[in-house]
């Protein structure tokens, strides 16, 4: 019998939904040891969550509930819409059907760990992977123990004090190999097959994701060595690479292309990264597809997130015959004078240059493997200028798919959210800083300043506790002076200018932010029309690989209703 039930919200009502991943990582640690776990998705019961939780919650009593949070925000700056508050509405709901100790965790739950323990108002917290600190908590609290030695666990003091237990030493041996790494922020398990069912009770269904939704999920390794000024992702999975063994990895894959589950995106913050695992990983994928003409892993699409350096011809190889579907490359701008002290290795080096990006793209397409080039405007140094010769020279790569966003969410841990703070110095606002829900000059505290939690908050909420994520737009642009000194100025000029600058003839193969809010043309993934009608359409894979073809879909759509 197992020693007691931990039960796992998913609150993210976002559409197309996106597999929780999280949540099977976290069943598989805590089944291994010994709990019962189910699953509470609320993904699909957003039109009656309040009254799936009631019905769950009568008729169990578990020990912990753990809560999920992928997105606190849509990270879009021309769209600012917020997720939190439903999430704390859901964690509400929990508290009034249970007396269980409640949990928070997730990616973006990382992006500001104190501050959200705080709003949720929940005794704990886990910055960066869980499992660990997930089962070490469900013993300690079984056990009756005391959960400020459980080495990484944020708790909740009240008024406003959130306090992290020591962290994780830089390794963890036990007097052998280790099969987990530290990665700065929590622990992978680097050696265990996460269990991916479907059609499983109080589990995640990782089928009925990928059939409303288009892909399913697999990470190869976490963490990121990298120190680029706009990721909050190095703070949140860990300043180091921890490498998940390669047949593990694969097997895992395998067992989602054998429930039908072809169409698969590495969650990994960049697959090439480490490459030396990455090619590995790809061989072991094209060395079973060698020697089983049965696997389903023939029929694998392997969808990627690279950075233009490391890729060689090797790579590129190995992409296409493993099944590559798609490469989704950021080099994110084309000047080396905007790029330096942005893109750049933990050391403060620029790791690429274009040339790079060239070299990917032109790989890419001699293998007949989509790309889409992920291209940022808007960040410091950005002028007029700049923006022009970014936009003509990365439509000249003949990506598949360009996308272009401008502005950036500015994270109170990402290099650039750390840097903002630092120039305000708690007294004056910095020529940039924008909200759409600003009502005064944002001016932010650096850390060290004020609390924790203090810090976290001012991201995301204005002094009298209202919505205001903070976004940095480049105040060189062509925009009217009143734009740029408004707070809720909205670079609607810059904007005009991109839309200008893209021929008529590339218009189909181009993404492009838009203003006041979404249409079919609107890039942004939450609750997207055009991606809303390819899934009911039953189209699978990357969203951007359809985008060419949007006309000729969204017709089909009308014709056939």
């Amino acid at each position: 019998m197992a020693r007691s039930l931990v039960t796992l919200v998913n609150p993210n009502f976002v559409y197309p939904p996106i597999t929780p991943y999280a949540l099977d990582i976290l069943t598989t640690s805590l089944e291994a040891d010994g709990f019962d776990v189910e699953v509470v998705d609320l993904t699909f019961r957003r039109e009656d969550w309040e009254r799936c939780l009631r019905e769950y919650f009568a008729t169990r009593d578990p020990l912990l509930v753990g809560v999920t949070v992928r997105n606190t925000d849509t990270i879009y700056a021309q769209q600012q819409r917020v997720f939190i508050d439903t999430h704390r509405d859901v964690v509400n709901a929990i508290k009034d059907h249970t007396s269980a100790p409640i949990v928070a965790g997730g990616v973006g739950f990382s992006s500001m760990p104190f501050a959200l323990t705080d709003y949720f108002d929940i005794p704990y917290g886990v910055k960066g992977p869980g499992e660990h600190i997930m089962v070490r908590l469900a013993r300690t609290l079984l056990a009756g123990g005391r959960t400020d030695d459980i080495p990484g666990l944020l708790i909740n003091h009240g008024e406003g004090r959130v306090r992290q237990v020591l962290p994780y030493p830089a390794r963890i041996r036990q007097g052998r190999p280790p099969d987990t790494l530290a990665t700065g922020a929590g622990v992978v398990n680097t050696s265990t097959v996460y269990l991916r069912r479907s059609a499983t009770p109080y589990k995640v269904d990782n089928v009925r994701y990928y059939r409303t939704g288009g892909l399913g999920n697999i990470l190869t390794k976490n963490g990121c060595v990298y120190a680029c000024s706009h990721c909050v992702e190095p703070d949140a999975k860990g300043t180091q690479f921890t490498r998940r063994e390669v047949a593990v990895v694969v097997d895992e894959i395998e067992a989602l292309t054998d429930q039908g589950i072809f169409d698969i995106h590495t969650t990994d913050s960049e697959f090439n990264l480490a490459i030396a695992h990455t090619k590995a990983v790809l061989t072991e994928i094209v060395r079973r597809k060698s020697a089983d003409p049965a696997t389903s892993l023939h029929q694998l699409r392997l969808w990627v997130y690279v950075q233009p350096t490391p890729f060689d011809d090797e790579l590129a190889a190995l992409l296409a015959e493993a099944g590559c579907g798609g490469i989704n490359l950021a080099p994110d701008h084309v000047r080396d004078d905007v790029l330096d002290g942005w893109k750049v290795t933990g050391k403060g080096r620029r790791y690429y240059t274009f040339d790079d990006a060239h070299r990917v793209c032109s790989l890419a397409r001699e293998r007949d493997i989509p790309t889409m080039v992920e291209v940022l405007l808007g960040m410091p140094g950005e002028t007029e200028a700049t923006l022009r010769e970014c936009v003509k020279r990365t439509l000249d790569l003949d990506a598949t798919v360009t996308g272009y966003s401008l502005g950036i969410r500015a994270f109170p841990y990402s290099p650039l959210g750390i840097q903002l703070a630092r120039e305000c110095g708690g007294t004056r606002t910095v020529r940039g800083l924008q909200s759409t829900t600003a009502l005064e000059p944002i001016v932010l505290t650096p850390k060290g300043a004020c609390s924790t939690v203090e810090y976290e908050r001012q991201f995301m909420f204005d002094q009298h506790g209202r919505f205001r994520p903070v976004y940095f737009l480049s105040p060189e642009l062509p925009e009217d002076r009143a734009t740029v000194e408004s707070p809720s100025g909205r670079w609607a000029k810059s904007i005009d200018l991109l839309h200008d600058l893209v021929p008529e003839d590339d218009l189909h193969r181009v993404m492009l932010p838009t203003l006041p809010g979404l249409t079919q043309d609107d890039n942004n993934y939450a609750d997207n029309p055009f991606l809303l009608r390819l899934i009911e359409l039953g189209y699978t894979g990357a969203f951007w690989s359809h985008w060419p073809h949007r006309a000729e879909i969204m017709r089909d759509m009308v014709t056939t209703r």
